[in-house]
Parts: structure tokens; C-alpha cells; sequence
């Protein structure tokens, strides 16, 4: 890494935590500063504008989570299991340190979708990444006649994905967990009663 590409990525890595807690519109270029110990000037050397910084800096944190998915899908062996990896993992989203401020694909589409429309492709992009994991984790699983036959995988992706994120926003929303529970413990009778051969 150049000098100016470890600037870049500092910046990045440093304020990450702050924009998914206290939101991408209202985080300041004097946050940033602030936070960082690092001029105006020199955020404006490695980024064009605020809204790279706020591009790349939720592309780090989703990036972070959706690695975590990965770590915790790769130990599994079977697509059955790593479905349910995915449903644990979900479980225990709250004991993860990186999570500060909550799910960043959540934070980051309602702020996208509000006021940030430069966001949105970032968004959409790392959702899309998302659903197609879930969609192969069920056509392997289809293949390998761990799941049922003539599954619509990209229905089922798009109902866990749509369940989990209204589960954390609900559980956020009114400070507890059983929202998410919920939403968790319908993913799995689908699983069990739905997909599951």
C-alpha cells in the first residue's frame, strides 16, 4: 500500500463505526477531522467529496458484516447447515462488536433511500450480493437433495433477507430482542417445514 492508499484506508476504518452510529447524512467533513486528527485538506487529498468517504465507508462496514456471514457460513458443511449458521449468526447479532449502531445495509438503505441517493447502488449492491449467497447456499442444497425439489430460491432469499432486516429494525425500534426472535424462529419452521427434505 502507498502512503496515500494507507491514508485512504484509515480514514476509512477509523470513522466506520461512527457513520453506521450516528448516521451517513448527519456525520460532518469536522467529525471526521475531528476523529481522524487529520485536516480538511487531507481528507479532500484521498476523497473527491463526502460523498466518496460516505460510499466507501459503507461499503467497508457492509463489506465487514457480509465477511462475518462468510466466516460463519465456510465452517458449516452442508447447505442445511449453513442455512441455519446464517439464522445463529442473526441470533447473536447483537454480541458483535462490529455492530455498533446496528445493521450498516439497514442504516445505510433507509439513509439512501431519504436522502443520500448517491448511496443507493452501494446499497442495492451489497443486498444483491446477499440474496445471491442465500439463492446458491438453496440450489446447492436443491442439487445435493438435502432440499426439497423445485424450490423458488430467489423467493425464499428474498423472505429471509426481508425478515431479518424488518426483525433488526423492529427489535432497534423498541429496544428488545423477541422482534428478531421472531422473525428468526419463522425463518427456521420455513426451513424445517418448507425447504428441508
Amino acid at each position: 500500500m502507498s502512503k496515500a492508499e494507507r491514508t485512504r484506508q484509515f480514514i476509512i476504518e477509523k470513522t466506520a463505526t461512527l457513520f453506521n452510529s450516528q448516521g451517513y447524512a448527519v456525520t460532518s467533513l469536522s467529525d471526521i477531522t475531528a476523529l481522524t486528527g487529520l485536516t480538511k485538506g487531507s481528507i479532500y487529498g484521498n476523497f473527491s467529496n463526502k460523498d466518496e468517504v460516505v460510499t466507501e465507508v459503507f461499503k467497508y462496514n457492509a463489506s465487514k458484516l457480509l465477511k462475518e456471514i462468510d466466516a460463519a457460513i465456510v465452517e458449516k458443511q452442508s447447505p442445511y447447515e449453513q442455512l441455519l449458521a446464517i439464522v445463529n449468526f442473526y441470533r447473536t447479532i447483537g454480541q458483535k462488536p462490529f455492530i455498533v449502531g446496528g445493521c450498516p445495509l439497514i442504516n445505510a438503505a433507509t439513509e439512501a433511500d431519504d436522502n443520500l441517493a448517491f448511496l443507493q447502488p452501494a446499497v442495492q449492491a451489497s443486498f444483491l450480493f446477499w440474496h445471491k449467497k442465500v439463492v446458491d447456499i438453496l440450489k446447492r442444497g436443491e442439487v445435493s437433495q438435502h432440499f426439497k425439489s423445485g424450490l423458488d430460491a430467489e423467493m425464499y432469499s428474498s423472505t429471509f433477507i426481508i425478515l431479518i432486516e424488518g426483525g433488526i429494525l423492529l427489535s432497534r425500534s423498541l429496544k428488545q430482542s423477541v422482534q428478531l426472535d421472531i422473525a428468526l424462529d419463522r425463518i427456521l419452521k420455513i426451513i424445517e417445514d418448507e425447504i428441508r427434505k
